[in-house]
């Protein structure tokens, strides 16, 4: 089985990162597609981050019974920060039969050169790419990559979180479970 990796701090999962996920997995040759939920991602601050149990709780709610659809803790039980490389080369053994790619934003790969051990990285593991506003790919690294156009939502979980924080409506911007579930715990006021 191909399955791609999503990765990501989810804080929280929007509608925008269920698009994209959807896309890719009708678009491209995976079969399923797994959300990995990132405790902290070495590139960015975690000051605001909620807790990963909680995070991935609400990956759990946005996919709902979606079988393409897959909520990953393996990152969890890791050493932290997390690198794409540890995490690629554990599910690697764990997961001997199955193909792994990893999927990024245009953004996001043109920092790739930035991450751990990028070199063994494109080298092992395909790459599909979801082009971003801004961000167009022109250098390959010499991975094996695949760019696709996904259909792109200008929303941002930082956008999220503000709007949480003025008290303004979330609604349409999350799935309603998850719009549900951050209003009764109270998350990100």
């Amino acid at each position: 089985m191909h399955i791609g990796l999503y990765f990501g701090s989810f804080n929280p999962i929007h509608i925008g990162h269920l698009i994209v996920a959807n896309h890719i997995v009708e678009n491209s040759e995976i079969d399923k597609l797994w959300f990995v939920v990132s405790p902290h991602n070495p590139l960015k601050d975690s000051h605001s981050l909620l807790n990963e149990y909680d995070r991935l709780h609400l990956v759990e709610l946005a996919i709902g019974d979606n079988a393409k659809f897959r909520a990953s803790n393996v990152e969890f039980h890791m050493p932290k920060p997390s690198y794409t490389i540890d995490t690629l080369t554990y599910l690697t053994e764990k997961f001997p039969l199955e193909q792994f790619s990893i999927i990024m934003g245009a953004d996001s790969f043109q920092n790739i050169h930035r991450w751990k051990n990028f070199e063994t990285l494109v080298s092992k593991y395909p790459i599909i790419v979801y082009n971003r506003p801004g961000f167009e790919v022109r250098e390959t690294y010499n991975a094996r990559v695949q760019i696709l156009d996904a259909p792109l939502l200008e929303i941002s979980s930082t956008y999220i979180r503000k709007q949480i924080k003025a008290g303004n409506s979330i609604r349409y911007i999350v799935p309603e479970k998850v719009a549900g579930y951050i209003a009764d715990n109270g998350y990100y006021k």
